[in-house]
């Protein structure tokens, strides 16, 4: 029997959630004292299936964690978490293990589908909560701007889920642009062949829910559709509109990060997504994002990025012949400048330097980061014990939602420019709308209450 679909607007779902803003906020530093008394964090895990589980495993690693609190809808992932943590009390509703547990927890990390992001990290940092969420950090602009105001008002430690953001070669990488190495830089392309996207209808029919699965709760916020197998849970709803962000909202988000921190950009102004008309159902399968930016102290008057995805990317471009030949890496950024080109590989090699087509040599020992790292687990951990050490007061995050919002703006907007292929859209940064009237209605979505 299905059930009725109701829609609430976002802002009533905060308020009407059970979170209840505290009636005088604790200064920030005494809630630090609180937090830090035994010098312990106990953290509660909302969303324990494939990077849910690696972000439990990885916060848990820290000496200083306990972990209290797991949630997932589906129990076949709960009871592997559980497998890991006997001790942590268990729930498959976010909202009752919030409002259960607000005083047993002292931090919540979100690693759901991305239409949950927001609903599940707004109700813990309006019960001010330290909060790690996954990448990208929203499902819609407005909800990104509205962590990143909630995080600012409450001054809240927070953190999202882009890991290769502390590696080796991407710091580097940020210290070679800002010394100037390329000079001020006019363009980025960016890429990656996968293939978050489909081109098929929306299916018809249903099938029959699996018994470790809670649909209602899976689906949360989003709007009501009959569950079909393989089509959404556990893998592949990252191609669907309802509920991911396509290719570019999982691989470009990494792979945008740091020549978006490394030149200090802030949202474009214009954005341009050469891809096939909307099915209304799921992303494209082949996207090209052209975007353009405002300057900065690294850029020439104004930035222009290219991002590239789906098979075969990147389109063929003189701007990505590398020296003798060389196949370009399967994903990665290239920067080019005033006096020569980056090149970026994804992830854990380090950038090339190509000035008048030949690559050069670069010092790096000045910038006095040790030598390269090329171990996955030991420079992922580093960005999960940042979150941790900060909240005990001895770190800071260097992914804070401030930064994360920004980021994740550029990216949505860019999800958005698909619905109007190869149509050029111009955003207000300041009025937090596009001139073309008819794209805003897909900056917010309604909430279905469930």
């Amino acid at each position: 029997m299905s059930k009725k679909i109701v829609s609430i607007d976002r802002r009533d779902f905060v308020k009407k959630s059970g979170i209840g803003l505290l009636g005088a906020a604790l200064a920030p530093s005494l809630l630090s004292e609180l937090k830090t008394a035994n010098g312990r964090v106990r953290t509660a895990h909302i969303g324990l299936g494939g990077m849910g589980m690696a972000d439990l495993k990885a916060i848990s690693s820290h000496a200083a964690v306990d972990v209290v609190a797991l949630c997932d809808v589906d129990s076949k992932m709960l009871a592997n978490a559980t497998a890991l943590f006997p001790n942590a009390k268990t729930y498959a509703d976010y909202r009752e293990l919030l409002k259960e547990m607000e005083d047993e927890i002292d931090a919540v990390v979100v690693s759901t589908p991305d239409h949950t992001h927001a609903p599940a990290s707004l109700m813990a940092m309006h019960m001010d909560k330290p909060v790690y969420c996954q990448k990208p950090l929203t499902h819609h602009v407005s909800e990104a701007r509205e962590m990143k105001k909630v995080a600012e008002k409450k001054n809240l430690i927070t953190q999202m889920g882009i890991q290769v953001h502390s590696f080796y070669d991407y710091k580097l990488a940020t210290l070679l642009i800002q010394s100037g190495i390329i000079g001020k830089v006019h363009t980025v392309r960016a890429w990656s062949p996968k293939n978050w996207g489909t081109d098929k209808p929306t299916p018809v029919g249903s099938d029959p829910i699996p018994a470790n699965l809670d649909w209602n709760l899976w689906l949360g916020t989003a709007p009501e559709r009959p569950f079909k197998e393989g089509e959404y849970h556990p893998g592949n709803w990252r191609k669907v509109l309802d509920f991911g962000c396509g290719t570019l909202g999982d691989m470009g988000v990494h792979i945008f990060d740091t020549p978006y921190n490394a030149l200090q950009l802030d949202v474009p102004m214009t954005i341009k997504n050469e891809c096939r008309q909307p099915t209304g159902f799921g992303f494209p399968e082949h996207n090209t994002v052209t975007y353009e930016f405002p300057s900065t102290p690294y850029t020439a008057e104004t930035l222009k990025w290219v991002w590239y995805d789906g098979t075969g990317a990147p389109a063929a471009h003189e701007d990505l012949k590398l020296p003798n030949g060389d196949k370009l890496p399967e994903q990665g950024a290239m920067f080019m400048g005033e006096k020569g080109r980056l090149l970026l590989p994804h992830f854990q090699q380090l950038p090339r330097l190509i000035v008048e087509g030949q690559y050069k040599e670069m010092d790096i020992e000045k910038f006095n980061l040790g030598k390269p790292v090329k171990d996955y687990d030991a420079e992922s951990n580093k960005h999960y014990h940042q979150f941790v050490d900060t909240i005990l007061g001895k770190d800071e995050c260097s992914a804070p939602f401030s930064y994360a919002a920004r980021l994740t703006e550029t990216i949505l907007l860019g999800v958005i420019a698909g619905r109007f292929p190869n149509q050029t859209l111009h955003w207000d940064s300041a009025k937090a709308k596009f001139e073309e009237k008819e794209a805003n209605q897909y900056l917010d979505g309604k909430y279905r209450k469930f």
